[in-house]
């Protein structure tokens, strides 16, 4: 991808590929995969700052694959899909991200999750207590930022 801000058509397949296999569609619970056309159509207008990465961790998939990601067997993905995720690195995070974050908020998962269809502020989710202390070691850095005025 050279400097271009879109995916070209080989990489939106392989990046259907790919989010297929992190999360595909379940019958059980009445959720598209994230192959599905509105999660991806979301993805690909929102990918912005994180073109590039994606760009690249697709890009690293496909020379894994020695061809498109899409063109290879469930078998074939598997196994690249191990080497990516052992040398992916920032880019395949990115990716992944990527893909989740589309997922999940995609009104059909919300709703499968039992989550009201709405921006998660100005009135926010309750989160179950958890355990305070694993912000000790945060605290215990101190104030690094400045304080504002």
């Amino acid at each position: 991808m050279s400097g271009s801000n879109e995916l070209t058509a080989a990489q939106r397949a392989d990046l259907r590929t790919v989010a297929a296999m992190i999360v595909p569609e379940s019958a059980e619970y009445r959720v598209p995969g994230a192959d599905d056309p509105a999660v991806q159509a979301d993805m690909l207008a929102t990918l912005g700052r994180d073109t590039a990465p994606v760009a690249q961790a697709l890009d690293l998939l496909a020379k894994l694959a020695g061809k498109p990601l899409a063109e290879l067997d469930d078998a074939k993905r598997d196994a690249v899909a191990e080497q990516f995720r052992a040398s992916g690195g920032a880019a395949a995070a990115t990716l992944v991200r990527v893909v989740l974050q589309c997922y999940y908020r995609d009104d059909r998962v919300l709703r499968s999750l039992g989550l009201e269809l709405r921006a998660p502020f100005p009135k926010g989710h309750v989160l179950q207590d958890g355990d305070w202390s694993l912000l000790d070691p945060v605290r215990a850095r101190g104030g690094t930022l400045r304080r504002a005025t």
